[in-house]
């Protein structure tokens, strides 16, 4: 916490040098770099004749001469790259920096580490100096993180000393997920999995093992788990993971949390999102259809926080259970539905005052309304053949050529200095949150996912996605699915007019399917209703 705290002052008081660790169940020491850190806040610049700044340090008489050793001389650095030297492995295995285990030695003797071990062995475990002790010490670094990327299905070493990078390694380090994250979702996701169990999976990521559990906190997340459906009574409340859950329904619930929680939500919800878009490429990668479809709602969940079975009207700004009644009332069902009534009618649906109205307008120009046309090249084919189709976007609200900013009231922003918020709106700058959107082929009726391609879509754009029918037609409904993944009743669903044969005979035909948006732009999927 101490290192988002972007300001300075004259003095500093830290009250205490302990924190409570949930996981642990003790009272644990800041490290010392906190420590120092927290000290460094005391550097506002004052007049010559008001004096230096000041911190005062409060803590146990017993490790008062502890903390003056460290305040007051040189903090040594060592290096901790061999506790997390996977990823780094990762990470360069895939952009070919490391082809074989001689160029991550190599690798290492550019790093701190090198320069540390010959200077400091007993820390690094290490029982002498000398060359054959180095290249020891780093031989079995390199060989055990090697192993335990093979292991994890990120890497192959093959005839012993070349690497390669497989799927996995490769979304891994795009993300910038763990190993052991990525090797989680591989085991975890499944071809039946629903939207609850993909929550509860991403709630078990290593990225959240260290989120602090606070003292006495167990029994605020009790409390928070019976506010909240399908949770079960007798949990783990002092386990991170536990609390990510609960976090992340509480959030999906927009349920009002306290300060410290409010902020750990925060955090949580930035991590989930790039841990979604790794499911999605994990379930893509495994042709799974419905799970995918299901991290893809999940994102539009997380961006709106709402759940993808309640009215689309909530992702209004300044919604209320009364707003949403009345809409229900009038047969409101849709952003679209409401953007054609008459100036009257919906007036009397909204019933706000003049700045809500405005909010509402942003979030309503802004709304993706986006024009889709599909152009399967043959319309017979066989099994094993490629058919390409050729899709054309056209975006009509676009902002000087590009996609208009996602207005998402509930989602966590980055504190802005004071003068840089951005040039749109004070209220609406969510942390990076763009507009993306995912093209998928797939026959729901065996749960196969054949195409997918991730896009953003400014004024116009044209894309070309490639499958091979594995059925024939008459066991297979082949469609293609545009679905956002920031908004939630934004998708559309196209039936593909595509005969799959077993003949090896076939005559090629061309056929221009006219789109447009559905009327209320609603999947009908079977599986949804069970994301609450």
């Amino acid at each position: 916490m101490c290192y988002q705290i972007q300001m300075r002052a004259f003095l500093v008081i830290l009250m205490d040098t302990q924190f409570y660790n949930g996981k642990h169940n003790a009272y644990e020491d800041y490290p010392i770099g906190d420590v120092l850190h927290m000290v460094g806040l005391a550097n506002l610049q004052r007049r010559n004749d008001e004096g230096a700044c000041q911190c005062v340090l409060m803590c146990q008489s017993s490790k008062k001469d502890f903390y003056k050793k460290f305040l007051f001389e040189p903090l040594p650095v060592e290096s901790h790259l061999d506790h997390c030297l996977h990823d780094h492995f990762n990470a360069e295995i895939v952009t070919k920096t490391i082809e074989n285990k001689q160029d991550a030695i190599d690798y290492l003797t550019w790093t701190l580490l090198y320069r540390r071990m010959t200077q400091n062995p007993n820390y690094y475990n290490l029982h002498g100096t000398s060359h054959r002790h180095l290249s020891d010490s780093l031989s079995d670094l390199v060989e055990s993180t090697l192993k335990d990327l093979e292991n994890s299905n990120c890497i192959t070493v093959k005839d012993e000393m070349h690497t390669n990078p497989l799927n996995l390694g490769m979304i891994a380090a795009y993300y910038y997920v763990s190993y052991t994250t990525i090797e989680l979702l591989s085991l975890s996701l499944k071809p039946k999995t629903k939207l609850r169990a993909i929550i509860e999976i991403i709630s078990n990521a290593t990225e959240f093992s260290s989120l602090p559990v606070r003292h006495k906190e167990e029994v605020t997340l009790k409390k928070l788990a019976d506010r909240l459906q399908g949770q079960v009574k007798n949990q783990k409340w002092n386990s991170p993971h536990v609390k990510v859950n609960l976090l992340l329904h509480a959030h999906l619930s927009r349920i009002h949390l306290t300060a410290e929680l409010s902020k750990d939500t925060d955090w949580v919800v930035l991590k989930s999102v790039k841990l979604v878009q790794a499911c999605v490429d994990v379930l893509s990668s495994n042709g799974w259809l419905s799970p995918a479809i299901h991290a893809m709602e999940l994102s539009q969940m997380l961006s709106q926080a709402m759940y993808s079975n309640e009215s689309y009207m909530k992702q209004l700004p300044h919604c209320s259970p009364e707003l949403l009644e009345r809409c229900k009332e009038k047969k409101v069902e849709s952003i679209f539905e409401l953007l054609e009534l008459n100036d009257e009618d919906r007036d009397e649906i909204l019933q706000m005052n003049q700045a809500q109205l405005t909010d509402v307008a942003i979030f309503c120009n802004n709304y993706p309304s986006i024009e889709v046309k599909h152009e399967l090249v043959s319309q017979k084919a066989n099994i094993g053949q490629p058919v390409e189709i050729r899709i054309e976007l056209e975006r009509e609200n676009d902002e000087n050529g590009f996609a208009p900013p996602v207005v998402a009231p509930f989602f966590p922003r980055y504190p802005y200095p004071a003068g840089r918020v951005p040039f749109y709106s004070r209220n609406y700058v969510p942390e990076n949150l763009e507009e993306g959107w995912y093209l998928v082929v797939g026959d729901p009726l065996n749960n196969q996912l054949l195409s997918i391609k991730r896009l953003t879509v400014n004024i116009k754009a044209q894309h070309v996605l490639d499958f091979v029918p594995t059925i024939s037609s008459q066991r297979a409904n082949y469609k293609l699915y545009f679905i956002c993944d920031s908004y939630l009743g934004a998708d559309q669903e196209f039936d593909l007019p595509l005969r799959v044969s077993e003949s090896s005979s076939s005559s090629a035909t061309t056929e221009k399917d006219g789109g447009g948006r559905s009327s209320d732009r609603k999947r009908k999927h079977e599986d949804v209703k069970d994301a609450k």
